[in-house]
């Protein structure tokens, strides 16, 4: 089985890993049937293990092989190279959190209500934003794959982005939970809470393959995308992750976010190294 996937075309591999990572979101989502309520020092363990986990893929999955990468064939000095990229990376979820209407998962906070838009519309939007960057950076960890045939070779590059997806469907399967639950408990329907808690990952098969077609094709931009999507998971995590972790928190527990955060950041990074 891991012979034939690794045999596939990297958008094919991005692909599959993209659909896992959706598979295991609506798995998460799928609590909203067992479970009729989630407490809010829960809800601030998920948010902040989702916010270890992003940081850490940040660092070791697509900075530091994006500073590499740059070292040895960029022609531009690599710090300048993943600056651009990161700093795009950030700037570009601002644009597209200040123009998109929507809500946050757990209803604390809402940007743009002025549109008229229902709130599952809005939340719609949000939770698409969130997983853009998640989508990307898989899609571009497999495009960077070699294609040399040789496994000695590109084994590790194998192991590295099936650990980044990996990790990133370890921190989706809470998070499904923490977005159905909160919505069931505001009134919606079981069925339509899995709904919105399940389709909060259907964008990342697709930017997946973008971003995985986008590097193979265009090899350049490899320590750009790398860091663009780095970027991306940063403002996300601090925007939206963070904030969200400490608002369902009494102000004597602010530690549970911090312990959860811990547990993310640790888990993704043994994944990462042992695996590269």
């Amino acid at each position: 089985m891991l012979k034939w996937f690794i045999l596939q075309e990297p958008w094919v591999q991005a692909l599959i890993a993209g659909m896992f990572t959706w598979l295991i979101t609506g798995l998460g989502a799928a609590l909203v049937f067992f479970v009729n309520n989630i407490s809010k020092r829960n809800l601030s363990i998920v948010y902040g293990f989702s916010s270890g986990v992003m940081i850490a893929s940040s660092i070791w999955s697509l900075l530091t092989p994006g500073i590499e990468w740059a070292q040895k064939n960029a022609s531009l000095p690599s710090w300048f190279v993943v600056s651009i990229g990161f700093s795009i990376g950030g700037l570009f979820l601002y644009s597209m959190d200040k123009l998109s209407p929507h809500i946050h998962p757990t209803f604390s906070r809402s940007e743009n209500k002025a549109t008229g838009l229902r709130k599952s519309a809005m939340l719609f939007f949000s939770i698409t934003l969130h997983n853009i960057p998640e989508g990307l950076a898989i899609g571009v960890a497999f495009g960077a794959i070699s294609r040399s045939g040789d496994y000695s070779i590109i084994f590790p590059s194998i192991l590295s982005a099936l650990a980044l997806a990996i990790g990133i469907g370890i921190q989706n399967f809470p998070e499904g939970a923490a977005i159905s639950i909160p919505l069931k408990q505001e009134g919606m329907s079981k069925r339509k809470s899995f709904f919105y808690g399940q389709i909060s990952a259907f964008v990342e098969p697709i930017m997946a393959v973008i971003g995985a077609i986008l590097v193979s094709k265009i090899i350049w931009v490899l320590p750009y995308a790398l860091s663009f999507a780095a970027g991306a998971m940063v403002y996300v995590v601090i925007e939206e992750l963070l904030p969200e972790a400490q608002f369902t928190e009494s102000e004597n527990r602010k530690h549970y976010a911090i312990f959860g955060f811990m547990v993310g950041f640790v888990i993704m990074m043994i994944l990462d190294v042992a695996l590269s």
